[in-house]
């Protein structure tokens, strides 16, 4: 099932390298409607925005919402290149999101699945479809190396 993911996830990863710019992690989403037309992108924007939500995820929803006209994303599928947090994870119930699908798991700080389960919390009204581990070791690869090169600044 993840290999129909493959080009939309190459697509994040893509989103995400716009990030390493301004020293963000790289992060890359992108939001599909029903019919798989892009219609938000966004990647990490702490650093460059100074705002603490603007992780891709959040970024990508808003331009989401904005294009659609709705908060409702009814239908909608986000693609991620990382799990998403708590507070994204939250925002994607939140915005009715049909199906996550992500990258690398993050054992840290991860919602759908790895520290938490946010998505898929029985008590909540709205549980999106996860497909978890599409392209993962290269969305992994992709955080390795920019941690390293951190690691490597800081020295």
């Amino acid at each position: 099932m993840t290999g129909e993911y493959d080009g939309w996830m190459r697509a994040a990863l893509d989103e995400a390298r716009l990030a390493r710019g301004p020293g963000d992690v790289p992060v890359g989403a992108l939001v599909l409607d029903p019919t798989g037309v892009v219609i938000g992108r966004g990647h990490n924007a702490r650093e460059a925005t100074g705002d603490p939500t603007a992780h891709a995820e959040l970024v990508a929803l808003r331009q989401a919402a904005a294009a659609s006209g709705s908060w409702r994303l009814d239908g909608a599928t986000l693609v991620v290149t990382l799990e998403p947090c708590t507070m994204c994870a939250g925002a994607l119930v939140l915005a009715r999101v049909r199906r996550v699908v992500f990258g690398a798991d993050d054992p840290k700080a991860g919602a759908v699945g790895s520290l938490w389960d946010v998505v898929r919390d029985r008590r909540l009204n709205h549980r999106p479809e996860v497909v978890a581990g599409v392209l993962a070791a290269e969305c992994g690869e992709l955080l390795r190396d920019f941690f390293r090169a951190q690691r490597a600044l800081e020295r």
